[in-house]
């Protein structure tokens, strides 16, 4: 009877043994995944704000474009008057010159006809004629 005893109780020591080992092997296991899965929700929760900010850039990106066609024309708009003003600018430069070579043409005509005539000359202020 001793040697059945003896062979019931080590197979019950194997059995706590294994079932421990079992126990323990799960509690690990368990531990394992509940760590995993804290690391696993973090990186889902980033892969979802990655997309979402993916889309919201997207999204500015077409109004980028959007705004930099409008400033495009807007700039060509501008270009234009631009151009306008400046020949108009040149226009007013030929006429000063244009004006400014009459009055010297004149300057010179008075005088020619001051010493035609045999005058004195006449100091002129300047720029004024002396036309009688």
């Amino acid at each position: 009877m001793a040697s059945t005893s003896t062979a019931t109780s080590s197979t019950a020591v194997a059995s706590d043994s294994s079932r421990a080992q079992s126990e323990a092997r799960a509690a690990i296991l368990a531990s394992l995944e509940s760590a995993g899965s804290g690391y696993d929700s973090q990186l889902q929760r980033r892969a979802a704000d990655l997309h979402s900010n993916a889309a919201a850039i997207a999204k500015q990106e077409a109004e980028l474009k959007k705004q930099t066609a409008a400033l495009a024309k807007e700039n060509a708009k501008w270009q234009k008057e631009l151009t306008k003003t400046t020949k108009g600018l040149n226009h007013y430069g030929d006429l000063q010159n244009w004006a400014e070579t009459m009055e010297r043409d004149f300057a010179v005509l008075e005088e020619t006809l001051r010493l035609v005539e045999g005058g004195q000359e006449v100091e002129r202020a300047s720029g004024g004629s002396q036309w009688r």
